[in-house]
């Protein structure tokens, strides 16, 4: 069990004009206009918390790596730490959110940047050990009485009860969109649900569905496209770099830094995308303090660089001549230079934007204009305003505003 804590489709139709409706099938569905929200929020925390908090050690695959492919190690472990013959679902009382503070997490989600908070739920098509699941795989899927006595109600229900404004699905590689029937539950979200004009989903909802069909593209966990995709697109990682969930054997070398996750932050905006960055709570219902820790220092970077994050649109050119360490972004006729390490001699140098006499440069959390000369051949080389800080106190990360550039 996982929810996506992400930060409305306003159609300007006349009098007595009727939204369109969606027809059960890709060409329709995939017209649909993504809602707004959803590109302008760029931010979101994705939590994964369930059973598997419970052994809390390897990863959120617990369950699959111990029964599913019998690994040694996943054996030894559960024989040294719980009863003979213990079941998956043994551990499922010891689930028991004790200190779980909704509210608590809400106001660390919000101090993390995701300012402008939505309600999203992960949901798994598949479940591994389901016998009606199992026995419609082994039917070749031909058969549908999983989806239909369980994957589908369970949908509905949740959509009707809890009214999400995203729904991220999963599970979805090992059957097609016939098996499953994606389109028309599809079809029903965006015409008849409470949520039909705010609600945004994914694109894995069928095994070959991914990066072609849906409504913002995954494509693959923590993909990054590398150029800018034609299409909407999100990049969700994890602070902890071998598990989406909590597990009590991780290490620090194996966590994210603050400068990567502001560098994936920032590629993946430059790209077009939305940065869904994920923590595994305890099974008692705790952020642990190194999660905290990590989303604080993200909030505080977007305290101050946000403005060239939020609502922010891809630019002519993504980054500096190829490089991983200058990045744009824009809003309107404002350009940002988004740069990851202090430049040598504390001057800026950007071949990209093409100056005019009128060209300002500003730097975001700081005060009066910066002094900009104009490089040999193309672009501009800008003065920062000071020498760069300690390494103990440095930020991850700077930003320039550049108007009257082209």
């Amino acid at each position: 069990m996982a929810a996506g804590g992400l930060l409305w489709l306003a159609a300007a139709l006349g009098p007595g004009l009727a939204a369109p409706r969606y027809s059960p099938d890709w060409a329709s569905l995939d017209a649909r206009p993504l809602p707004a929200w959803f590109d302008q929020v760029k931010v979101g925390v994705f939590v994964h918390w369930g059973v598997f908090s419970v052994p809390a050690w390897g990863s959120e695959w617990f369950w699959w790596h111990w029964r599913g492919e019998r690994r040694a190690d996943y054996e030894r472990f559960v024989q040294q730490r719980f009863p003979p013959a213990a079941s998956y679902a043994d551990f499922a009382p010891h689930f028991t959110a004790h200190d779980f503070q909704p509210r608590e997490w809400a106001r660390l989600f919000r101090r993390a940047g995701a300012s402008n908070l939505r309600y999203g739920l992960y949901h798994s098509l598949l479940e591994w050990f389901n016998p009606l699941y199992l026995s419609d795989k082994e039917s070749g899927f031909k058969t549908q009485n999983f989806v239909l006595k369980k994957t589908m109600p369970e949908l509905y229900d949740l959509v009707l009860k809890y009214k999400p404004d995203l729904i991220w699905s999963d599970g979805d590689w090992e059957a097609p969109d016939s098996y499953w029937n994606s389109t028309s539950f599809l079809a029903w979200l965006y015409n008849d649900s409470p949520v039909k004009d705010t609600v945004v989903v994914n694109d894995r909802w069928c095994n070959n569905c991914s990066c072609h069909h849906g409504g913002f593209y995954n494509c693959a966990d923590k993909y990054k496209p590398g150029t800018l995709p034609a299409h909407k697109w999100e990049m969700c990682s994890s602070i902890d770099k071998l598990s989406w969930g909590y597990r009590s054997n991780m290490h620090i070398d194996e966590l994210m830094d603050v400068a990567s996750i502001i560098k994936e932050l920032v590629q993946t905006v430059s790209f077009g995308g939305n940065y869904l960055l994920n923590v595994g709570p305890t099974k008692e219902g705790v952020i642990v303090p190194i999660f905290q820790e990590r989303l604080l220092a993200l909030g505080r970077w977007l305290g101050t660089n946000g403005e060239a994050i939020y609502e922010s649109k891809p630019w002519r050119v993504q980054m500096e001549n190829s490089t991983d360490t200058i990045w744009y972004t824009s809003k309107g006729p404002v350009v940002y230079a988004i740069f990851l390490t202090w430049p040598q001699n504390s001057v800026l140098q950007l071949s990209v934007p093409i100056p005019s006499p009128a060209t300002q440069v500003t730097m975001l959390g700081f005060a009066g204009t910066l002094q900009w000369q104009q490089r040999l051949g193309e672009g501009l080389l800008v003065t920062l305003p000071y020498a760069p800080p300690s390494p103990e106190r440095s930020q991850p990360g700077w930003a320039v505003r550049l108007e009257g550039v082209q």
